[in-house]
């Protein structure tokens, strides 16, 4: 199997994390270059449908995109530890948590990154406003997970799972705008601290020179 990965976009780097927690090193990971235009080629468009980065390409030849399915996936070949739910309750809390995650924090923050950071520019036509908004929002659903997190260490279970990931990746993208996390956030600061300290969170990142 091959994952085509890149290196500073987050949702690759939910694959990238949840490989490290696994302990999975028998794909071989292909890095490409967003800014160069490679998941753009007809080649790489024809196997993964779109142009999205990351693919998980299959020895059968099968491709599938979208951070989250891949993941799934990894957790059905690699069942532990778990990070999706091992009874149908838990698997339906962690759902929920991160179809919240997802949709309330990283997307906005994704948006809020690719209309503000200049550099995303050479991506896509940029709209301040919109970026703006969306950061709004972001900070507003921080609040939601603080009170989440206040009943307790991880957002979903009693351990870590793809919920944490999804939601911690989203806010660490704001490391691009220097986006700073409210003062009053005391749990979503304790939360972000303890994901931040865990190996997985240096998996495939760029290393800053010493």
């Amino acid at each position: 199997m091959k994952i085509y990965d890149t290196p500073l976009a987050p949702n690759p780097r939910r694959v990238r994390w949840v490989m490290a927690e696994k302990g999975i090193d028998d794909i071989e990971v292909v890095t490409l270059d967003l800014m160069a235009g490679q998941h753009k080629t007809p080649d790489y468009v024809a196997k993964a449908g779109l142009p999205n980065v990351p693919m998980l390409e299959m020895d059968d030849g099968t491709c599938i995109t979208e951070s989250l399915a891949i993941c799934r996936y990894l957790e059905s070949r690699y069942p532990e530890p778990n990070l999706f739910g091992r009874t149908p309750e838990e698997t339906a809390v962690i759902e929920m948590w991160t179809r919240r995650a997802e949709m309330m924090v990283a997307t906005p923050m994704m948006v809020g990154v690719r209309h503000t950071h200049p550099a995303m520019g050479r991506l896509e036509q940029q709209v301040q406003v919109i970026g703006e908004h969306n950061l709004d929002g972001c900070r507003r659903a921080l609040k939601v997970l603080d009170r989440r997190l206040a009943e307790g260490e991880w957002l979903a279970a009693g351990r870590l799972t793809i919920a944490d990931i999804v939601a911690y990746i989203g806010v660490d993208f704001g490391r691009m705008i220097k986006f700073a996390l409210p003062d009053d956030l005391a749990h979503v600061a304790r939360w972000a601290e303890s994901m931040r300290g865990r190996p997985a969170a240096r998996a495939g990142m760029p290393q800053k020179a010493a």
